[in-house]
């Protein structure tokens, strides 16, 4: 798993190497223009919402909703992303931090109609995401969405069909989201599959 300096590394390299692996429908990126273009959708359905990207990296995604409007809040643990970020979005309201660790303060104080995280939350270990998911749920409005696109799987038995078409290139120190099992805990969960590996998890408050 990359730490804070390997990702400050690949940020000038990141939005090519994911154009590459969703250019030739690859793992881990098969499918990320269409599930990004969900979630872009998803949230300006409701004019121009605030919302919270939890580790946005470069800002592919949010920087998007900033032009159309929103308000941008977000956290990634990178610097030299939310540099690059920063630089598309010089009004958004962007901390550095490690979200594993917990939402930095200021952005745990506020309320949000959406928040998104893509490619983010499968450095979550599987015990990890319910707890994550119900602290983050509280912090939106009434009405509000969490959405969250990711190498996504609506039964164990698709990832590891996955895994085995994957071989050697699958990533073991990443904890993908297996939809039917997260629902027994939060049964308003719904997810849209995009790829063999990729999909939009939603939850609505």
């Amino acid at each position: 798993m990359l730490d804070k300096t390997g990702f400050d590394l690949w940020a000038d390299g990141y939005d090519k190497a994911v154009g590459l692996s969703d250019n030739s429908d690859t793992y881990p990126f098969a499918g990320y223009r269409q599930v990004l273009a969900l979630i872009y959708s998803r949230c300006l359905s409701r004019g121009t919402p605030t919302v919270l990207d939890i580790g946005f990296g470069t800002g592919t995604l949010t920087s998007k909703l900033y032009d159309a409007g929103c308000r941008i809040y977000g956290q990634d643990f990178s610097p030299k992303m939310l540099a690059a970020a920063q630089a598309k979005m010089p009004d958004a309201k962007l901390y550095c931090g490690d979200f594993t660790q917990g939402l930095h303060s200021e952005l745990a104080s506020r309320r949000y109609d959406f928040i998104v995280s893509t490619y983010a939350l499968h450095h979550l270990s599987d015990s990890q995401k319910l707890p994550f998911l119900a602290k983050i749920l509280e912090l939106l409005e009434p009405g509000g969405e969490l959405l969250i696109g990711d190498v996504a799987f609506g039964s164990r038995a698709q990832l590891e069909e996955c895994r085995a078409q994957v071989g050697d290139g699958w990533d073991d120190e990443e904890f993908y989201f297996v939809c039917d099992e997260l629902a027994r805990d939060l049964p308003e969960l719904w997810f849209q599959r995009v790829s063999y590996c990729s999909g939009v998890v939603g939850f609505c408050n």
